[in-house]
């Protein structure tokens, strides 16, 4: 049986602990399993997580259904895998009313339920009639000046603005959603911090330069702010005597905003950082190796609150793991997950989408590139995408000096087989060997000695992808293929140019495509690009 799948039909009755758990969730934005020091990542530092790692459990192998923001959020938000939440599985679609969420259960069970930062998005909540994010009430009224790349929302002051509206002896539930370590970095800042080049940990599929390296420094300090806020808000809880009794979880959306990370189901793309502590009721110094999704959590947070969990609910509980003392293996049928990527950006011709299935297993990887026709990071063209510049979908930055515009400069060099990696076309088929291949650059899926492990891969993902109702396997591409995409300038529908392209004249537009076209013709050799790549165009890897 495959481990989302959840075996009742109805409502699971559950009984409820003699005090409900207060529930506090950190989710990061676009940080990798790996960026926290408590997995022994020497470039950064995040004592407050790694305090929470110490008193609880850490998870080796968890995973974003989705590697891109909304989709990934609305899985955590409903316990259902992407493809079961309609066009909530797509970037910049709406959410669609009949979609439950932990967060309204939990209100209505008497939780004082709240959020700051980033909810559930991007996308258009309003549009089937909620009254607030699907995350919960907003508390962002509370504002700090910050450091170059860093929101403005004061998350930690407006946690307890959040508190001290709590109904007395109300448990309560805070969505901490970080706009960290989204792109739009402060340039330089990691270094200005005191961190160290040579502590940068450069993936094998990237140049390793100077730049690349300052780049990564600039997002680990991105992540050290937000493991500050989570510090303030646990001092909170501690001068309240409430820590004891609040289940503090700690994660993020998707992976890094690197080049084949984030909105790709390689590892470095899907898998996230995921501790959980409550002390009053889960044994600590514990790192578990179960594979869990984030739709795992909202069944989590129900069945600790003592809330029925809807028969809609089809990830489960992670509550018996947690409690049961173990590290490890704990649940033996837990050695696997299947994620999915639909729409990310708007990066394709007609805004098309690159849809994508994978099955993760301890030794193996195998991804299903389900229109191989197409660019999975977005088109080369600059008009199919929607910033007006190539590979939409992979996040670049405001700088020029940022890991996806040294990649794209490699194109046509001795280093074209890392542009490669990061943005070329690839086979409907693709299998790593995980023992020998950790960082997924050997695609293994078209020899001898693998065919049985692909054949059996591929159909236990297609069988579960059948058995749950995904729309690509039930004869229902429409839900994803005419999902509605919101901009902040109005709606586009597929088949047209998104709202923010399209509100542009055809005169302006031409412009703004030649000069697209311009800047990227000529930027390898426009003065703009470092020396340290310069350098690398000029020998082999």
């Amino acid at each position: 049986m495959l481990l989302s799948v959840l075996l009742a039909s109805a409502v699971l009755p559950v009984s409820a602990p003699t005090e409900r758990p207060n529930i506090l969730l950190v989710v990061m934005d676009d940080v990798s399993w790996r960026h926290v020091s408590a997995t022994g990542c020497r470039a950064v530092s995040t004592p407050a997580m790694d305090r929470m790692a110490k008193n609880g459990v850490r998870f080796e192998f968890a995973f974003c259904p989705a590697p891109a923001c909304a989709p990934s959020r609305a899985s955590l938000l409903t316990g259902r895998a992407p493809w079961q939440n309609g066009e909530a599985a797509c970037h910049f679609a709406g959410f669609p009313k009949e979609l439950v969420t932990y967060p309204h259960l939990l209100a209505n069970a008497g939780y004082h339920v709240g959020m700051t930062g980033k909810g559930w998005g991007p996308g258009d909540w309003k549009e089937s009639g909620r009254p607030h994010n699907p995350a919960g009430p907003a508390f962002d009224d509370q504002k700090l000046v910050p450091p170059p790349g860093i929101s403005s929302n004061d998350y930690s002051g407006n946690f307890a603005s959040f508190l001290a509206r709590r109904p007395k002896d109300a448990p309560f539930c805070f969505w901490f959603g970080a706009n960290e370590a989204h792109r739009g970095f402060g340039p330089g800042r990691g270094s200005t911090e005191g961190k160290k080049l040579a502590d940068a940990e450069v993936l094998p599929y990237w140049p390793d330069t100077d730049d690349i390296r300052s780049d990564l420094l600039d997002y680990y300090a991105e992540i050290e702010w937000v493991d500050r806020q989570l510090g303030l808000m646990l001092q909170q809880l501690e001068r309240a005597s409430m820590l004891e009794n609040t289940l503090v979880v700690i994660t993020a959306d998707n992976g890094m905003p690197f080049p084949r990370c984030k909105s790709n189901l390689y590892d470095y793309g899907a898998r996230v950082p995921l501790v959980i502590a409550w002390p009053k009721r889960i044994p600590g110094k514990r790192v578990v190796t179960d594979f869990t999704t984030l739709a795992d959590l909202a069944p989590t947070f129900l069945e600790a609150a003592g809330a029925p969990v809807p028969s809609s609910v089809t990830a489960r509980s992670l509550l018996p793991l947690l409690t049961s003392g173990k590290s490890g293996r704990v649940e033996k049928p837990r050695n696997h997950v299947v994620l999915a990527k639909e729409q990310h950006a708007w990066c394709q011709p007609q805004g098309q989408i690159a849809a994508m299935r994978a099955i993760r297993t301890d030794k193996h990887l195998f991804i299903l590139n389900l229109r191989p026709n197409l660019w999975p990071n977005g088109d080369p063209d600059p008009q199919h995408n929607w910033n007006l510049e190539p590979f939409g979908d992979v996040d670049g930055g405001s700088e020029r000096r940022t890991a996806k515009y040294l990649l794209m400069a490699l194109r046509n060099g001795p280093q074209h087989r890392l542009w490669e990696l990061s943005f070329a076309r690839r086979p409907a088929e693709v299998l790593y060997d995980l023992e020998r291949d950790p960082f997924q650059i050997e695609n293994v899926a078209a020899k001898q000695e693998y065919a049985d492990v692909r054949k059996e891969l591929r159909g236990q993902l297609e069988s579960h992808l059948k058995e749950t109702g995904d729309p690509r396997y039930n004869g229902r591409p429409e839900v994803f293929d005419r999902a509605p995409y919101y901009t902040s300038h109005g709606l586009a529908t597929a088949g047209l140019p998104p709202a923010k392209f399209g509100a542009l004249t055809p005169q302006e537009r031409e412009r703004a495509l030649l000069a697209a076209r311009q800047r990227i013709a000529e930027w390898p050799a426009n003065g703009d690009l470092p020396k340290s790549i310069a350098d690398l165009l000029a020998k082999p890897r």
